[in-house]
C-alpha cells in the first residue's frame, strides 16, 4: 500500500500532538495532503485532503467542516477540544485536533512530513516517496537537514530525520513549498549550478551556512541538494552528497517520465470526457474533480502559422502550465487544433460577515467563480500570443455540475469559439449567450426549408432587382425597436426617407408589418440567414 491512510499518520504523529475524535468513514480513509485554511480564497476540490482551520474557532467550525466534506476531503483539524463533532459526523468527515497553543505552521510541518514520509515507508515506490527517502538517507549519512528542489526553487522532498539542526529559511520553504527569495539566495543558486560539484555557502542573514549540489543528467540541471550546515557534518559529507545527486537525478528522471504518463493517460481520459464515452464516475475518481466548466483555446485561423501543427502543441504546453500552475495536475488535451482543458469550480466556504458565518448567494458565487475563469483565460491568451506571435482565442463553456456534463460544456465553448473575433478573443457562454442562439437558430432555419423560405427572400429579391435597400431598413426599423427616428439615425438618412422605403416594401412585396407575428418572423430570418 503506498497511500497513507488516516490510521498511518495517528500511528507516526499520535497524541498528545494530534487527536482525534471522530472517523465516520474510518481508519482507512486515504490522507493526501495538509491545507492551510484561506478564509479569503474557495476551498479547491483535494479528496483526502486534511484542512487546518486556521483562524476559526473550534465550536464554530461545523460550516467549514461541512465545506471541506463537499470538497473531498478526509478530515478537518482544529485548534481546541471543543469542535464540532457532531456536524462532523453528519457530514461522514473525520475531526481532529491540537492544542490550543499550538502554531498552525508547525502543525502543517508536521502532517505534512509525516503524510509525504509515508509512501516510502510502505515500500510503494512511488517518485515522491523515494524523494523524501533520499532526503532522510543523505541527512542521515550528511549529518544535516535535506532538501531536494526542482531548477525553479520548489522544494520537491526534504528530510524528517529528528533532532537536525533547522533554521527560518528551512522552516518558511518548507511550509511554502518553496525557498524563499531575496537577491542573496539567487547569487547563491547562480553559484551552485556554476559549479562541477559540491558547493559550501554562507549564511545569509540569520539562517545557517549550506552546503548544496546540482543535480545534472546529460548536461540538463533538473534540480539541486541542499543541506543544512551546523558545523556538524560527517568528514565525508561533500562525496556523499554527490553520490546523493546522482541517486536524485535518476528519482527526477523517473519521476519525469511518470508524470508525462500520467499526462498522457489524463489527456487520453479528457478526450473520452469531451467526446462522450468515458465513464464520468471513474474519471472523477482519477481526476478528483466535481463541478467544472470546459475551457476551449485556439490559434486565429485568419493568421497563419509558420508550423501550424507544432505551434498548436506549444499552445497545449502552454495552457497545460498556467492550468497547472493555478489547479495542480490538470488534464489537457489536443483536439482538432482546439486546447481544451477543465476548470474546477471549488466550493465555497462559509465566510465571517458581523461576526457570523454565512454562505455566499450561488448567484454572488456564479459571478465570482465567471470572473475568476475570464480572468484566467485571459492571462493564458495573452501570454500564449506573445510567446507564440499569433493571437490566441478562448471559450469557455457553461459550468455543469459533474464531468457527466463535460461534453455538453464542450459544445457550449466551441460555440463561444465560432463567435469570437480580435474585438472579442475571451467570452464565457453566459456572456455571449444572444449570440449563441441566434448562431444556433440560424443554423436550424437553414437546415429545414419550412423555416427558410418567406417574405424575406422576396425583399432581397427585389433590392437586387431593383436597387432598393429594403432589407437594410428593415433591419435598421427592427434593431431600433421599430422607432422610425432611431431607424434613420442607423442608416444615416432623414426619418422619411425610412418611412418611405418601408411604405413601398410593404405595397411592393405585401408585407404586414402591423403584423407582430410577420414583423418577428421577418426580424430572425433576415438577422440570422443575410450576411447584412
Amino acid at each position: 500500500m503506498d497511500v497513507c491512510t488516516l490510521g498511518d499518520l495517528l500511528d507516526v504523529v499520535g497524541e498528545p500532538s494530534v487527536r482525534l475524535h471522530t472517523a465516520p468513514a474510518g481508519l482507512t480513509a486515504p490522507v493526501t495532503e495538509a491545507l492551510l485554511y484561506d478564509a479569503h480564497a474557495p476551498l479547491p476540490l483535494a479528496p483526502g485532503a486534511l484542512l487546518l482551520a486556521v483562524g476559526e474557532r473550534a465550536p464554530a467550525a461545523g460550516p467549514l467542516t461541512r465545506a471541506a466534506a463537499e470538497a473531498g476531503m478526509t478530515g478537518v483539524v482544529v485548534r481546541g477540544a471543543d469542535g464540532p463533532v457532531g456536524e462532523a459526523e453528519s457530514a461522514g468527515i473525520a475531526l481532529l485536533s491540537v492544542d490550543e497553543d499550538a502554531a498552525w505552521h508547525q502543525v502543517h510541518l508536521l502532517l505534512a512530513s509525516a503524510i509525504a514520509a509515508r509512501p516510502a515507508a510502505a515500500g510503494g515506490g512511488s517518485a515522491r516517496g523515494e524523494l523524501f527517502a533520499l532526503a532522510d538517507t543523505v541527512a542521515a549519512a550528511v549529518g544535516g537537514a535535506t532538501a531536494i528542489e526542482d531548477p525553479r526553487q520548489r522544494i520537491l522532498a526534504y528530510s524528517t530525520v529528528p533532532g537536525q539542526a533547522t533554521d527560518e529559511d528551512r522552516r518558511q520553504g518548507i511550509l511554502g513549498l518553496r525557498v524563499p527569495g531575496s537577491p542573496e539566495n539567487t547569487e547563491q543558486y547562480r553559484t551552485v549550478f556554476a559549479a562541477h560539484g559540491p558547493v559550501r555557502l554562507p549564511a545569509l542573514a540569520e539562517a545557517l551556512p549550506r552546503l548544496a549540489v546540482a543535480v545534472r543528467a546529460g548536461g540538463e540541471t533538473l534540480g539541486s541538494l541542499w543541506v543544512v550546515d551546523d558545523g556538524r557534518l560527517a568528514p565525508d559529507a561533500e562525496e556523499t552528497l554527490a553520490q546523493g545527486a546522482s541517486t536524485a537525478a535518476l528519482l527526477l528522471l523517473r519521476a519525469r517520465a511518470a508524470q508525462e504518463l500520467a499526462r498522457h493517460q489524463d489527456g487520453d481520459l479528457l478526450r473520452r470526457l469531451l467526446e462522450g464515452t468515458a465513464d464520468p464516475a471513474a474519471a472523477a475518481h482519477r481526476l478528483g474533480l466535481g463541478a467544472v466548466r470546459v475551457a476551449a483555446f485556439v490559434l486565429d485561423s485568419t493568421v497563419s502559422a509558420p508550423d501550424g501543427e507544432q505551434t498548436a502543441l506549444r499552445l497545449l504546453d502552454l495552457v497545460r502550465l498556467q492550468c497547472e500552475a493555478r489547479y495542480g495536475r490538470h488534464a489537457c488535451v489536443l483536439v482538432d487544433g482546439v486546447v481544451y482543458a477543465l476548470l474546477p469550480v471549488p466550493v465555497e466556504a462559509p465566510r465571517e460577515s458581523g461576526g457570523r458565518r454565512e454562505q455566499q448567494a450561488p448567484a454572488a458565487q456564479r459571478r465570482a467563480q465567471e470572473h475568476r475563469h475570464l480572468r484566467l483565460a485571459e492571462d493564458i491568451v495573452r501570454r500564449a500570443g506573445r510567446a507564440l506571435r499569433v493571437p490566441v482565442r478562448a471559450g469557455l463553456g457553461e459550468v455543469v455540475p459533474s464531468l457527466a456534463g463535460v461534453r455538453v460544456s464542450r459544445d457550449d465553448a466551441d460555440l463561444v469559439l465560432r463567435v469570437l473575433g480580435p474585438e472579442l478573443p475571451v467570452a464565457s457562454a453566459a456572456g455571449v449567450r444572444p449570440r449563441l442562439t441566434l448562431l444556433r437558430l440560424s443554423e436550424v432555419l437553414r437546415e429545414r426549408h419550412e423555416l427558410s423560405v418567406g417574405a424575406w427572400q422576396e425583399v432581397l429579391a427585389h433590392d437586387t432587382g431593383h436597387g432598393t435597400e429594403y432589407a437594410r431598413t428593415l433591419l435598421a426599423w427592427f434593431e431600433a425597436g421599430c422607432d422610425m427616428a432611431g431607424a434613420a439615425q442607423l442608416l444615416a438618412v432623414h426619418p422619411n426617407t425610412c418611412r418611405y422605403r418601408l411604405k413601398q416594401a410593404q405595397q411592393h412585396i405585401g408585407i404586414a408589418l402591423d403584423d407582430p407575428d410577420e414583423r418577428l418572423v421577418l426580424w430572425l430570418q433576415l438577422r440570422t440567414l443575410t450576411e447584412l
